[in-house]
């Protein structure tokens, strides 16, 4: 599967329209759901960072999913919340569009961390644990997106914990530590794995995919026609060479639609 990984204030559904022919999934947001993560993502547009901050999160996220209704791709919505009930309600409303839900397990900004968003999560797996069965019990397909190199977090386990609380996906912004996503694979072997970070051609998303991902997916370059072709191109010619060795693919039919 080749994806395209949200990017604050930017990734819509005109963006993830812009990408459908290559693609084959558009994670949405982040966007902030509860008051401490909007009061966060306030603080971050202050100094400059682009943020989505329309006045009723949930009609963003309803409507935005509503635009692709149509559309030759699959759309997930990436959401923060300090709490858990506003993730639920989240996950309703991607439950009716057939949309992934992922739980924002990733971000590292100090504003975010210090509400308890991102990549605090991956500290407090109690928590994030809560939040993948709330997703879960609403009926959604869960991603979280998890990121490596954190200190004091033990990303295997992690992993197992987050399945175990019924996450579907997994999706691994890797930090130049590409090695991570075999542990991950092995940690958590039913959940979709996603990789992302430096994903730009056969190189590099064939990297992640010997390493046992399921897919990669495509950040800051997601706008880029031309590096949206290559890695689709890339993915695609993955699947041949695996079919050619064993013709029952792995997983994924949850994540990928």
């Amino acid at each position: 599967m080749f994806a395209l990984a949200s990017l604050s204030g930017a990734s819509d559904a005109a963006w993830a329209r812009a990408g459908a022919s290559e693609a084959d999934l558009a994670v949405l947001g982040g966007i902030a759901l509860d008051a401490d993560s909007r009061a966060a993502a306030c603080d971050l547009v202050a100094r400059g960072r682009e943020e989505f901050l329309p006045a009723d999160p949930f009609a963003f996220v309803d409507d935005q999913l509503a635009a692709l209704a149509d559309a030759p791709i699959r759309p997930g919505m990436n959401v923060r919340s300090a709490t858990v009930e506003p993730i639920r309600e989240a996950a309703a409303i991607c439950t009716e569009h057939d949309a992934v839900l992922e739980i924002n397990a990733h971000c590292r900004q100090d504003e975010l961390r210090a509400v308890g968003c991102g990549e605090t999560l991956l500290r407090d797996t109690d928590r994030l644990a809560r939040y993948v069965a709330a997703a879960d019990a609403a009926g959604a397909t869960v991603s979280v997106k998890v990121r490596a190199e954190v200190e004091g977090v033990d990303l295997p386990a992690t992993a197992r914990r987050i399945a175990a609380a019924g996450a579907d996906a997994i999706h691994v912004d890797a930090m130049d530590a590409e090695p991570v996503v075999a542990s991950v694979a092995a940690a958590a072997p039913d959940c979709f794995l996603l990789a992302n970070n430096g994903v730009r051609d056969r190189k590099t998303a064939w990297e992640y995919l010997a390493y046992g991902a399921d897919g990669v997916s495509v950040g800051r370059p997601s706008d880029d026609p031309d590096v949206r072709r290559r890695v689709a191109r890339a993915v695609k010619g993955w699947k041949r060479r695996r079919a050619a060795d064993d013709p029952s693919p792995r997983l994924g039919a949850e994540v990928s639609g």
